[in-house]
């Protein structure tokens, strides 16, 4: 889609305000936060065949009709990875996750737009994030956004009376917890979910603090060139009362 002259002319004024004010290049390079332990965990890659992605609810909100973002990343597999705090004593929770292109540090991160947003009175608290109403998040291009609905509609087709999640999901994220039980609840937090037949896999990350709207980032080196992007769940200044089991 071809970005309209008035809406990029909002985005020049308004860039700097969407600024996150966390750097996580650092953030996932340290061992703590707000004397809390932090933990990396790899969550195997996303194999990006399009320039064009885009951050969902993958059971809601990934649509055949759901624009990417307007910022075009480069084409390749890339590792998935996600950084976990230890709230209490074996209690963990996904601050955020990253896809690298590159091993260059990022300097700023910018919010993650369509291009359709209404920019009008931004301020340097707004944020235009993707909703969660499952608990949670994917990363994918658009080859993958076709490849996970035909795959959900060829289910749905033969299982009119399923629920995809209860009855093909749970399972999957089941044998996550089995395989990977680090930093996993008993009926599991994460997968890599690998469409059969195809060399597309959809990631479903629990979100931090279940459902709601979390913003997404392209980070940028010195130059200007991009190097990763990050789905925040938590603010590293969230107030922890805020926690809640799902």
């Amino acid at each position: 889609m071809e970005l309209s002259k008035e809406w990029l002319e909002q985005y020049k004024q308004v860039k700097d305000l969407l600024v996150s004010p966390v750097n996580f290049s650092e953030l996932f390079n340290s061992e703590e936060v707000e004397g809390k332990k932090l933990f990396l965990l790899n969550m195997g890659t996303v194999n990006f065949t399009t320039d064009e992605i885009l951050v969902r609810d993958p059971l809601v909100w990934l649509k055949r009709e759901e624009e990417p973002y307007c910022i075009k990343v480069p084409m390749g597999k890339y590792p998935l990875e996600t950084l976990v705090v230890e709230l209490e004593e074996e209690h963990y929770r996904y601050i955020a996750s990253r896809v690298r292109f590159c091993e260059k540090d990022s300097v700023v991160y910018r919010q993650a737009l369509k291009g359709i947003e209404n920019l009008e009175g931004v301020n340097s608290d707004s944020f235009f994030g993707f909703n969660v109403d499952a608990g949670l998040a994917t990363i994918v291009d658009t080859n993958t956004r076709a490849a996970h609905c035909d795959f959900v509609d060829a289910w749905e087709k033969e299982h009119p009376d399923g629920n995809i999640y209860d009855d093909f999901f749970a399972e999957e994220f089941r044998k996550s917890y089995l395989e990977h039980p680090e930093f996993q609840r008993d009926g599991g937090d994460w997968i890599n979910f690998n469409i059969p037949n195809t060399e597309y896999t959809v990631p479903m990350i629990q979100s931090g603090f279940g459902d709601g709207m979390y913003p997404v980032y392209f980070g940028y080196d010195e130059l200007g060139e991009l190097c990763d992007v990050v789905m925040e769940y938590i603010y590293v200044g969230a107030d922890e009362e805020t926690d809640e089991e799902e």
